[in-house]
């Protein structure tokens, strides 16, 4: 029986004729004929690439016939036994998850993973549907794959789901498996941070141009897919949006084929602009964390904090930039769902609160990793560059970028250099002599700020 039609096509639950067109329409553009198995991996098992490859079980799975999705993550990695007594009283708090570890025979390796009896690993819960970044969020049964080579090799769509810090390394190693390969693959990248080169010229390197630099696939057919959206609660079918940006060629059919009722995908042509804000909302996430814990969540705080960041991230998307997409709708809201419930925005509360110190590195237990640190410093060090100073508003004098942004320097100085508290942020927004958030927008808006050396273009 088809499920009721939504209002954007998809049938309910992702089943139904709907969605097997889809999958037929997106086949075809591949050039895939019957019998061959459109082949999708997801590359990197955090919390949002372990929930786009169970988004994607979930609505196109049951097309055993015609596609297969898997995941693929590091094998090894323990699950230390406070975690298995976690997960344990989470599968137990859930009788549609009890009865299909009963079902599978694999309940009773978590009783026993609870009395420390034995070890469990991420690969073999990710195949129950339990991600280590997300124990609270029981997702479908995945099929996960340990051995690069295997999940890579053939692969139709190839979706990074990695930290933007590894995902060069990693796809450098995939392209010594695609040497012999006739086709080229799809990739959608959901990393979000960016690399900072500084010799010969200041540069920024974002996920998609590491890709393309460590495999030789063209930037035609790579893509980014940002929010905005929370991994959990979009598993849990809260109602969400995301914009796919890349090529003419993939992205209108690859937003179609993504849509799902609860998860509306949209299409846009600009790609640097989306993920250049991807790494950025991050930095600046970590900022609103830190100023919510230490105002005791004060509304008026964050929205001043909110006002000055925003502006600082639309003077540096017009260094990158000719003509960026402005910062509203689901840029926007991407933006605001970070710095108000994102990992990042957890680490600056955790850092304030003390229950966390900068020592402690960017891989957080049961949360992953922390993109935003690497970016604060990324960000930062490219900004400080002479080579690209601007005209200072009111000094008459030129000076680099970063000084015209003066979270994004207090964050450097607690993050990276570890010379001021947490609670300097305060500073950023009670200094009298910061200026209006309107005046750095409109010099931004007005001055010709476009470095097109920046993303390595001439």
């Amino acid at each position: 029986m088809v499920g009721s039609v939504h209002a954007n096509g998809s049938a309910n639950g992702g089943s139904g004729s709907g969605a097997e067109e889809r999958l037929d329409e997106l086949r075809r553009l591949l050039g895939k004929p019957d019998g061959d198995l459109l082949k999708i991996v997801g590359i990197g098992a955090g919390a949002w690439g372990s929930v786009f490859a169970a988004l994607l079980q979930d609505a196109y799975g049951h097309f055993r016939e015609k596609v297969q999705v898997r995941i693929w993550r590091r094998p090894g990695r323990s699950v230390d036994r406070s975690t298995a007594e976690h997960l344990f009283e989470v599968i137990n708090s859930r009788e549609d998850v009890l009865r299909r570890l009963i079902r599978r025979c694999a309940y009773l390796k978590y009783v026993e993973a609870r009395l420390g009896d034995r070890t469990l690993f991420a690969d073999e819960i990710l195949r129950d549907g339990l991600c280590l970044n997300m124990v609270e969020t029981p997702l479908c049964p995945l099929k996960v794959v340990t051995n690069l080579q295997e999940a890579v090799w053939d692969a139709d769509i190839v979706v990074n789901g990695l930290p933007s810090t590894e995902t060069r390394e990693v796809f450098e190693e995939i392209s010594r498996y695609w040497k012999e390969r006739i086709s080229v693959p799809v990739i959608i990248s959901l990393a979000k941070g960016i690399e900072a080169s500084l010799d010969p010229i200041p540069r920024i390197i974002t996920p998609t141009q590491m890709i393309s630099s460590a495999t030789g696939v063209p930037t035609e057919n790579i893509l980014y897919l940002g929010g905005p959206n929370i991994a959990s609660e979009i598993y849990n079918k809260e109602y969400a949006n995301a914009r796919i940006c890349g090529s003419d060629k993939w992205r209108k059919p690859l937003a179609k084929f993504l849509r799902q009722p609860h998860f509306v995908v949209w299409d846009n042509s600009d790609l640097v602009t989306h993920e250049v804000m991807g790494g950025l909302k991050n930095v600046y996430a970590i900022g609103a964390g830190m100023v919510a814990a230490l105002t005791n969540e004060s509304a008026t705080s964050k929205s001043v904090y909110f006002a000055h960041c925003t502006s600082e991230m639309i003077f540096i998307t017009h260094l990158l930039t000719e003509q960026p997409e402005k910062l509203a709708g689901p840029l926007l809201a991407d933006t605001y769902v970070t710095l108000l419930k994102g990992r990042n925005a957890w680490y600056g509360q955790m850092l304030a609160k003390g229950e966390l110190s900068p020592d402690m590195g960017d891989s957080i237990k049961g949360k992953g990793m922390i993109q935003g640190i690497s970016a604060v410093g990324a960000f930062f060090e490219l900004l400080s560059q002479p080579s690209l100073s601007v005209q200072h508003p009111e000094e008459n004098k030129q000076v680099a970028p970063a000084e015209l942004c003066p979270i994004l320097k207090r964050l450097y100085r607690i993050l990276i250099k570890r010379e001021l508290s947490t609670r300097d942020i305060l500073q950023a927004l009670r200094d009298e002599t910061m200026n209006d958030p309107r005046e750095r927008i409109e010099m931004a808006q007005s001055h010709a700020f476009y470095r097109p050396s920046l993303l390595g273009k001439p």
